[in-house]
C-alpha cells in the first residue's frame, strides 16, 4: 500500500493498493483513520509512506532550529542528484510530525511501514514526475501496472508509485539508503546497477 501523505488533514493524500499481479486501486482520503481503515481491510504487506518518517540525528524535536537539517538518507538523494525538500522546511515539518504518528499507529496494530519519495523513485525508474501527470500514468502503466486510468490525480499516482516500490520491497528488489539508528528511506534497487 503506498500513501501519498498530506502535511493537513484538509488537504487530498492520495492511497494506492497494488496486489502481486499489479492490478492497481487508488483513493483520496483525508484523515489517518481513512487510512487506518482501509489498511485493517487490505491488510497490505507492507505500508509505504511519502512523509519523513524521522527527524536528523542531533535535533530534540522537528521544531529545533539548531540541528541538522538532512538525514543520512537526506545527504545520499542529494548526492544522487534527486531533488527534495529539506524537512526542516516549513510545509515539510508539519508533514513530518504527521508522519511519524501515522507510521506509530500502524506499526503498534501490526503493519510493516518504510518510507520512500515517490520523485526519487520516478527518477531511478527514468518516469515523469507528477508535473507531467499524463507522462507519469503513461510511466506506471510501461512498468506493468494495471488499473491507473487517466483520471488519477497527481497525489493517487505518487502513491501508485510508492506502492509499486513496496511490491520491489516484498521481491528483494529495493535499497536502503541512510543509516537504520537515524532512519531508512527506499529507492529501487535498479539504482545500484546503474
Amino acid at each position: 500500500m503506498g500513501v501519498d501523505l498530506a502535511g493537513s488533514v484538509k488537504r487530498k493524500t492520495g492511497l494506492a493498493i497494488l496486489d502481486g499481479l499489479l492490478n492497481c486501486r487508488y483513493f483520496t482520503v483525508y484523515t489517518d483513520e481513512d487510512i487506518i481503515k482501509i489498511a485493517l481491510e487490505e491488510k497490505p504487506e507492507v505500508i509505504v509512506i511519502d512523509a519523513p518518517l524521522s527527524i536528523p540525528r542531533g535535533r530534540k524535536d522537528i521544531n529545533d532550529r539548531n540541528g541538522p537539517h538532512f538525514r543520512a538518507c537526506d545527504v545520499e538523494l542529494r548526492k544522487m542528484g534527486i531533488k527534495f525538500f529539506p524537512i526542516t522546511l516549513g510545509p515539510i515539518r508539519m508533514l513530518t510530525e504527521r508522519g511519524i504518528k501515522l507510521s506509530k499507529k500502524l506499526s503498534s496494530i501490526g503493519f510493516r511501514v518504510i518510507e520512500s519519495y515517490p520523485g526519487g523513485v520516478q527518477d531511478v525508474l527514468k518516469i515523469p514526475r507528477k508535473k507531467n501527470i499524463k507522462g507519469l500514468i503513461d510511466g506506471l502503466k510501461r512498468l506493468g501496472i494495471k488499473g491507473c486510468m487517466d483520471d488519477m490525480n497527481d497525489h493517487e499516482a505518487d502513491a501508485a508509485t510508492i506502492a509499486y516500490l513496496g511490491f520491489l520491497f516484498v521481491k528483494g528488489l529495493a535499497v536502503p539508503l541512510g543509516d537504520p539508528d537515524e532512519g531508512l528511506l527506499y529507492l529501487p534497487k535498479k539504482l545500484i546497477q546503474s
